[in-house]
């Protein structure tokens, strides 16, 4: 008899510890509860590469996360909304923009903060943006030139 209570008494020991260690792996990631954030909403015109969860930097460095993407049917625009932490204050007059880490790498919302000394409350609106640039597209205007440059003064077609 002594065994098996032994047994489970290990067993549950093992359990707590596997779910304190997966609360402290949520948490670390950003999966938790978000007390110390608050929400701004923005709307793009294309959110290619970015889903839910992923990062928003501010100079380089996470301030918060993509929470929500819907598209408009009014407008045809991505609406967004991002949780900032708390401590970071964005004057009215700053810019979002879907950015990417390189050719190959992943995209994330960027933030461009402004000047103005009025800062945006919680749930408000950015209304400077800049959605996803195609790298596909731009690859396709240098390639195959744009077409429409005119010749130079002095020379001939």
């Amino acid at each position: 008899m002594s065994e098996a209570r032994a047994e489970i008494l290990t067993g549950a020991a093992v359990l707590a510890a596997a779910l304190g260690f997966a609360i402290y792996a949520g948490l670390g990631s950003g999966l938790g509860p978000s007390a110390g954030t608050y929400e701004l909403k923005a709307s793009f015109r294309s959110v290619e590469g970015i889903e839910i969860g992923s990062d928003v930097r501010l100079a380089g460095v996470k301030v918060g996360s993509v929470t929500s993407l819907a598209l408009n049917p009014a407008t045809f625009f991505a609406d967004a909304t991002v949780a900032l932490r708390k401590d970071i204050l964005l004057p009215e007059d700053s810019a979002i923009l879907v950015s990417s880490e390189g050719l190959l790498g992943g995209s994330f919302i960027e933030l461009l903060p402004g000047g103005s000394p009025i800062n945006l409350e919680p749930g408000a609106e950015i209304e400077d943006t800049q959605g996803a640039i195609s790298v596909v597209s731009l690859m396709m205007k240098f390639a195959g030139g744009s077409g429409d440059a005119a010749p130079a003064e002095g020379t001939t077609e």
